[in-house]
């Protein structure tokens, strides 16, 4: 029972600080509003056009691709490592082919992308 009481002693601590720090900011920082302060910072130009446009499709379906096939890859790391004792115990060959298996379903993932042109930006 003691490491999960230490684990919830750090959150607790955590939470603390930060909400601590939080309130320091509030009660001690500067309450003056303006003009100037509400206006988006544009590297001291004024806005010529609403903040929140719209950003183009291309932008969101590269993002998603990205994570996508990153979480895919971070798989990768945990197999590698446990090779070398599957192959101790015989079953390699088995992991081998699965891994060869999630690859290749990467891949003609990739290729279906890479030819519908998704990955180009125009």
């Amino acid at each position: 029972m003691t490491p999960y009481v230490n684990l919830l002693l750090l959150f607790l601590f955590g939470a603390m600080v930060t909400g601590g720090l939080m309130l320091a900011s509030h009660l001690l920082g500067p309450h003056k509003k303006s003009r100037e302060k509400g206006l988006p910072y544009e590297c001291g130009i004024d806005p010529e056009e609403a903040p929140r446009h719209p950003l183009n499709v291309k932008f969101y379906l590269v993002a998603m691709l990205f994570i996508v096939f990153d979480i895919e890859v971070v798989f990768l790391f945990p197999w590698a490592v446990l090779f070398k004792e599957f192959v101790s115990e015989g079953m390699g060959m088995f992991l081998f082919v699965e891994m060869a298996v999630f690859l290749g379903v990467l891949v003609v993932g990739l290729l279906y992308i890479y030819r519908r042109r998704a990955l180009e930006w125009e």
